[in-house]
């Protein structure tokens, strides 16, 4: 199975993330989209995070009983900060059977050449790319691996809904209905 891996701290996960994701699956040759919850990005502040259990736990409520979207916590077991690199050779050698993709925005393929091994990654794997307001993808935007594709303009962030609950405004519709939910009863973000 060709499976697209979806990585992001998901906090939280959002409709901009379940609208790019469902692209994925249903407009691209990706037949699966993992969201791999990240514990810690190297390039973030790893003290504005949610625990990765209760940001995995939103992934689930969002994607629900999809068989398009799986969450993963892949990266929960292996050394900090986790790096793109070694969790694909992690989840090639744990699944022999799937051909596995990466899902990017255009903003991140912009600092791809910053990745550990990124020439490696390029090598192995094909980048899904979607489009992000105010990027500017580069050359590497013609390298063969890279397939830009025509994915919705998403200009909404885990960051900007954090602050907005913070600043005690109504985001019910910027996330899953089961999320919000969980986000209200939790009482997160609110300090």
């Amino acid at each position: 199975m060709h499976i697209g891996l979806f990585f992001g701290s998901f906090n939280p996960v959002h409709v901009g993330h379940m609208v790019l994701a469902n692209y994925m699956a249903s407009f691209t040759d990706i037949e699966q989209v993992w969201f791999v919850v990240s514990p810690h990005n190297p390039l973030k502040e790893k003290s504005s995070l949610l625990n990765q259990n209760q940001r995995l736990h939103m992934v689930n409520l969002a994607i629900d009983d999809s068989t398009l979207l799986k969450s993963s916590n892949i990266e929960f077991g292996l050394p900090q900060p986790s790096y793109t690199i070694n969790t694909l050779a992690h989840l090639k050698e744990k699944y022999p059977q799937h051909h596995f993709s990466l899902i990017i925005g255009e903003d991140n393929l912009e600092s791809f050449t910053r990745w550990k091994n990124y020439e490696e990654i390029l090598k192995q794997h094909l980048l899904y790319v979607y489009p992000r307001p105010h990027s500017n993808a580069g050359d590497l935007k013609h390298h063969k691996s890279v397939i830009m594709t025509e994915a919705p303009v998403i200009d909404i962030s885990s960051t900007m809904i954090r602050q907005a609950i913070k600043d005690k405004k109504n985001v019910s519709y910027f996330v899953p209905p089961a999320v919000w939910q969980y986000l209200d009863e939790m009482n997160f973000y609110k300090k």
